[in-house]
């Protein structure tokens, strides 16, 4: 198993030995370097989302994008993407290989380091947004292939790979309170289930104005609807894309504000518990 990069122990007067610690900086670099090249031996882990995410993104453009040639201007593969792009990083994160740490207890042997106790999440999320942002890759360049151009430019690439990383990382800590609770790497797994709901009560196939009745309304209040709106904006342009893009940015903010004050304290009772 790949350890963490510690601080050697120092010498106190009195001749005791104690651990010195490094800093804050060099704890969550550790344990990010840490995750990050655990990466590569589960790529099992990896690989599904973004199959998942390019087998539905070519289904769905064969079975709809006939369906919605009647709304004028309207490309359905380039609205697609967004979906594609939030199926595929939606639910990665390092919280299967922290549920290994926790029952191999190399978690509690990391607590009795002077690491800081934030920097064992923040460093395990802080892979999860890098990993997010390479999974968008294969996804952007299949719709590259299929003719869909950012009107935004590479500045509005830069700007959808950044929003669905950070959405990545908002749904991520879920999945972290839940490893941090159960220690069971099955309940982790189920985790993405959550996602569902959210995913189809929204716009995530076709737009808003073709909804009707109660879907219209749960699409309206649904955080979702408004990440993918956000995308969307950096991808087709057409004018400002400001209040989507802050709109997206203000659902993960909330869904993100949620996630991680559960994730936080299940990492506090863990603590608590070791």
């Amino acid at each position: 198993m790949t350890t963490a990069s510690l601080p050697l122990p120092a010498a106190v007067p009195g001749g005791s030995i104690r651990a010195r610690p490094a800093g804050a900086f060099r704890d969550l670099t550790s344990i990010a370097g840490r995750a990050l090249r655990a990466v590569p031996r589960d790529i099992a882990v990896v690989i599904p989302p973004v199959f998942i995410a390019l087998f539905f993104f070519i289904v769905n453009i064969a079975t709809l994008k006939k369906a919605t040639s009647s709304i004028p201007h309207f490309d359905y593969t380039s609205f697609e993407v967004a979906t594609a792009i939030l199926l595929g990083v939606t639910g990665v994160s390092r919280a299967p290989a922290l549920v290994l740490d926790i029952q191999s207890k190399y978690f509690d042997r990391l607590l009795l380091t002077p690491v800081r106790r934030t920097a064992i999440l923040l460093g395990h999320m802080a892979a999860d947004v890098a990993v997010a942002a390479v999974l968008t890759v294969p996804i952007l360049v299949l719709a590259f292939i299929l003719g869909v151009r950012f009107q935004g430019g590479p500045a509005g690439v830069i700007g959808f790979i950044l929003v669905a990383s950070l959405w990545s990382l908002a749904f991520a800590g879920f999945a972290y309170a839940i490893a941090l609770k159960t220690g069971n790497p099955a309940a982790v797994n189920s985790s993405f289930l959550l996602f569902f709901p959210f995913l189809f009560l929204t716009t995530s196939y076709v737009p808003r104005s073709e909804l009707s009745g109660w879907l219209n309304t749960v699409a309206g209040i649904n955080p979702v609807t408004y990440i993918l709106g956000g995308l969307r904006s950096l991808e087709a342009g057409g004018g400002s894309p400001w209040v989507p893009v802050g709109q997206s940015l203000l659902a993960i903010a909330i869904v993100g504000m949620i996630s991680m004050t559960l994730c936080f304290a299940a990492l506090r009772g863990r603590v608590k518990r070791g």
